[in-house]
């Protein structure tokens, strides 16, 4: 059991700190999306996602409306905000006062979903490397950014699974490392960390980082996000398909917790809410050094 390292981020306007765990609850918004059951075809789903995520108590909602599975190829921008636009609506009606992120590697679409559709932090996938604008855009929505790991495109990223001799766990850390700086210095004040689980990883190299993720939540000087919700690192052990793999995830999700993780990014909050509690209970009742 790690210790849990306390963060403050400044969301819409408010300082909150992170004490525990939060549970960052997803809803997708795009016709292909990996696991079928989180797909919001229309606002009615949508609204049914969110009222359920409200009651299970999420802590923040992210919302995506373009699909980053391997191999996926990305909408337009226009398709990708005309998804978005009616989803954001929604959940900020039903969820008023939760933080909302919008999962996005787009600068344009980042500054629409903060300046005019009330997003309160932005997720990039590609940790600012698929557009060079969103540093600066971000810095100037002065929004907290969560910077993940990734190689290449979510359509070419299986195939960029070779890290040296140094590596996997060694490389992302590395790389985050530098990326958190690099934001710092572009004038973002709030960065989280997310190492990427999925994304340009085999499930061996997953299991490599889930191992050392303590180690590398202690090394990175901000908060760290985990998201490994139903992915293909679970059934690949499990067997199945996205829809049976709850058991599996809500283990990652425990163990991740116990790493020390301030986020969790799940389709299934109340899961990740009960796993939380046990984690918390459980270092209630350490003395630590």
């Amino acid at each position: 059991m790690k210790p849990f390292k306390s963060y403050d981020l400044c969301i819409a306007g408010q300082v909150v700190t992170l004490e525990r765990p939060w549970i960052m609850g997803i809803v997708n918004v795009t016709p292909d999306s990996f696991y079928p059951s989180s797909r919001a075809v229309d606002t009615t789903d949508v609204e049914r996602i969110v009222r359920e995520m409200v009651v299970a108590g999420v802590d923040m909602i992210d919302i995506g409306a373009c699909s980053t599975r391997p191999g996926s190829v990305a909408p337009t921008v226009d398709e990708e905000l005309a998804r978005l636009r009616p989803a954001l609506s929604v959940v900020r009606r039903i969820a008023a006062g939760i933080p909302i992120s919008v999962d996005t590697w787009r600068s344009h679409v980042a500054r629409v979903a903060v300046r005019e559709l009330g997003a309160d932090i932005i997720n990039d996938i590609s940790g600012g490397m698929l557009d060079s604008d969103m540093l600066p855009t971000v810095a100037a929505l002065r929004v907290p950014y969560i910077l993940m790991h990734m190689r290449g495109t979510p359509a070419t990223m299986m195939s960029m699974t070779d890290y040296g001799e140094n590596g996997v766990v060694a490389e992302v850390l590395e790389w985050l490392t530098r990326r958190v700086d690099i934001a710092h210095q572009a004038g973002i004040a709030d960065v989280i960390a997310d190492p990427g689980f999925g994304f340009a990883k085999t499930v061996d190299q997953n299991y490599l980082m889930m191992s050392s993720l303590g180690d590398m939540v202690q090394c990175l000087d901000v908060p760290v996000l985990a998201g490994v919700s139903r992915k293909s690192m679970v059934t690949a052990v499990t067997g199945g398909a996205s829809q049976d793999a709850l058991s599996g995830t809500t283990a990652l999700n425990t163990l991740a917790m116990a790493a020390g993780v301030h986020i969790v990014r799940v389709h299934d909050v109340a899961a990740a809410r009960d796993a939380r509690d046990v984690v918390c209970k459980l270092r209630s009742l350490y003395t630590l050094d």
